[in-house]
């Protein structure tokens, strides 16, 4: 059974929280939105702040929104929201799945199974957009579960924006399926390999939603 921590609430309204690691983005663009606002009435240059300053906390609070979600059923769900972006064979017998997560998508990225983190690693790399063959060279955390399935390496890639990947878990964590593992800021990818003999159930250009959207075909 999924973590009650990821589960909608019984009655039919979610609710929303902001994610984790969010507040360092957060606490200036809402504090400067807070003190223009209160002082526009009795400073031109605060009322001309106000305006963009409001605009930007509130863009920055649905960026880093991170809506409960009632995890679905299936071996592999989806560990980001976005668009497929590709599903490549690799040469081990794996497929990987890559998703396109734009700056509209929700940024936390959830297990894809139950299991254990048997490791996770930091690799340094460039900044190119995520939508770009060279970001194989961006920087990343790689993501090691011991699962039902074996090993699913679980891979979350940096953007030309987003610098800055934030895991959640340290190694040696128990997961259940649809925790939420870590964050990416702004726009990024998230590569799963899935285990050869496991069919993909999606196809590239489908919009999958983390912990909600099933990867493997039962």
């Amino acid at each position: 059974m999924p973590h009650s921590q990821n589960s909608a609430p019984r009655d039919g309204f979610p609710k929303v929280r902001l994610a984790r690691g969010s507040s360092p983005w957060l606490l200036p663009t809402v504090a400067t939105a807070a003190v223009s606002l209160a002082r526009a009435r009795r400073s031109r240059s605060a009322a001309v702040i106000a305006g963009p300053a409001t605009a930007l906390a509130a863009g920055m609070l649905w960026f880093f929104r991170d809506p409960e979600r009632e995890i679905a059923e299936g071996r592999v769900i989806s560990p980001a929201d976005g668009v497929v972006q590709s599903i490549m064979p690799w040469k081990d017998g794996r497929t990987r799945v890559a998703i396109f997560m734009s700056p509209l998508n929700v940024h936390v990225n959830r297990a894809p199974l139950a299991g254990t983190v048997t490791s996770v690693e930091h690799v340094p790399g460039g900044f190119v957009p995520a939508f770009n063959k060279e970001s194989e060279n961006n920087e990343r955390v790689v993501w090691h579960f011991d699962t039902e399935l074996g090993d699913i390496e679980l891979v979350q890639i940096a953007g030309t924006v987003a610098r800055r990947i934030i895991p959640y878990l340290p190694e040696g964590t128990k997961v259940e399926q649809g925790d939420r593992i870590g964050l990416i800021r702004f726009g990024s990818r998230v590569d799963i390999y899935l285990p050869e003999g496991i069919e993909v159930a999606v196809e590239v250009g489908q919009t999958t939603t983390a912990g909600v959207t099933r990867i493997d075909r039962a």
